[in-house]
């Protein structure tokens, strides 16, 4: 257990009702009591809240009216005494309560410090502290059930089961080869040992199938929206986002950057990046833009490609057309309010089989056929739910395509005929990659990078 005792502010800086400033460390009671102008908290049961004062004892000014919560080990997030001083929001309150902790004996904790001693004391596992930051960051309902899910140690469990199969595995080799008279004990051989592994085989590559949904629900697709200018593009931003965060007009060149903005399709959270419109252009401004926007073309994972109803496809719609070919895109026929112009024999040819959704961003019309049809591409319309365990850390999904490949060269090895002490050095190592995973094998250096990520106060 650390010695020392930390504090930090726990919510957003700025203006509101209530600010809390976080003690976690032996020294979190003795230091909040010293500042504390009501009942003694040495005194008070824990898990209790309490009315008072938080008085500067050096000029005995008062701070601010708060709250205090006490919780004592180890009943608590960090495993540690903890106090919460809720005082009232706003820069000014919260800082002088925090530097009066400070000068009392705290130190300021570095970010995500609360939640690695709660690592390091054994209350989560690396899986569940990292889901604590997935939940800060959930813009879905989906990906918070997702990251409370993982917080509840749903993975934490299914990983471990799979180690200790692994584990009995090894130990029984390890048996066969140090005590080979023990008659009570079975011999593993090559057909048993294929039979253990592709257990745990099968069971990782089910966690793989579903990781690309996990995934999405954390991270958010992003999605680029492209195509000529004045065909509808920021107009489409802002009827998904359903606000004017892109300026609609109808001068070619208006979008001079790239604007970013996230939206929740059908429980799923995309990364709109509403693009410079792509064309030939002298002015060197709005080339800059042409070119950042072929860049986020690259990086997309779906691509929202605009045209004009009311125009023939010009040359740099076959040009686009030829730049996202083999790409995840869907087609927006857009201004079906005007008159027709456009050959939807000749787009369909070029689109080969994409859909082709038709819009009047101006009446409103198309938005729903087109936020299922973003739904239908990724997850065929409907979204795993109820007892399914989502792998959605793109560390976690590295460490189990290790652990499958390991397995993979353990079959191999086992169907080469290799000695089964030989085989067992890939069993091991995917026992490894999946402690990795819930931080049983992880290393320091791994341990304080991770945490490095996590906001201050968490």
């Amino acid at each position: 257990m650390e010695t020392d005792t930390i504090v930090a502010i726990s919510t957003p800086i700025g203006e509101g009702a209530i600010s809390i400033v976080r003690l976690s460390g032996p020294e979190a009671i003795k230091i909040a009591d010293s500042l504390f102008t009501g009942k003694s908290l040495y005194d008070v049961a824990s898990h209790t809240i309490h009315y008072g004062k938080i008085v500067d004892t050096e000029t005995n000014e008062i701070a601010d009216e708060v709250m205090v919560s006490v919780m004592r080990a180890p009943k608590t997030f960090t495993r540690e005494d903890v106090v919460e001083i809720n005082c009232h929001g706003g820069l000014v309150a919260v800082n002088r309560i925090l530097e009066l902790t400070l000068a009392n004996g705290a130190r300021l904790a570095d970010p995500g410090e609360f939640t690695k001693r709660a690592f390091l004391n054994g209350r989560i596992d690396l899986s569940q502290a990292e889901a604590v930051m997935d939940l800060i960051r959930a813009k879905t309902d989906k990906a918070m059930n997702v990251a409370l899910g993982q917080m509840d140690g749903r993975l934490s469990r299914l990983i471990q089961k799979y180690r200790q199969e692994l584990l009995e595995t090894i130990a029984h080799v390890e048996v066969n080869i140090d005590y080979p008279e023990y008659d009570d004990v079975e011999e593993m051989s090559h057909e048993l040992m294929r039979e253990k592994t592709k257990e745990v085989h099968d069971h990782i590559e089910e966690l793989l199938r579903v990781a690309k949904q996990g995934k999405i629900l954390r991270e958010g697709l992003s999605t680029a929206i492209i195509g000529r200018p004045n065909v509808g593009k920021s107009s489409l931003l802002n009827a998904l986002v359903q606000e004017n965060k892109a300026i609609v007009t109808d001068v070619p060149g208006t979008t001079r950057d790239v604007i970013e903005e996230y939206v929740n399709v059908r429980g799923v959270p995309l990364k709109l990046v509403d693009t410079a419109g792509i064309r030939e252009t002298e002015d060197l401004v709005e080339k800059i833009g042409v070119e950042r926007s072929r860049k986020v073309l690259q990086e997309a994972d779906l691509i929202l490609f605009v045209l004009n109803y009311n125009e023939p496809l010009t040359e740099d719609d076959k040009q686009l057309f030829e730049a996202i070919t083999g790409l995840q895109y869907i087609v927006i026929i857009n201004k079906t309010d005007l008159k027709q112009q456009l050959d939807l024999d000749e787009v369909n040819m070029l689109a080969e089989g994409r859909t082709l959704i038709t819009t009047s961003l101006i009446e409103d019309k198309g938005i729903e056929e087109l936020e299922t049809a973003i739904a239908n591409t990724f997850f065929a319309g409907e979204i795993e739910s109820g007892d399914m365990t989502y792998v959605s850390n793109a560390r976690h999904i590295q460490l189990l395509k290790q652990a499958k490949q390991a397995l993979e060269d353990a079959t191999t090895s086992l169907e080469m005929g290799m000695p089964l002490d030989i085989v067992q050095i890939d069993v091991t190592r995917t026992w490894e990659f999946l402690g990795e995973i819930v931080g049983d094998t992880a290393s320091d250096a791994l341990i304080d990078q991770l945490f490095s990520q996590f906001c201050l106060g968490k």
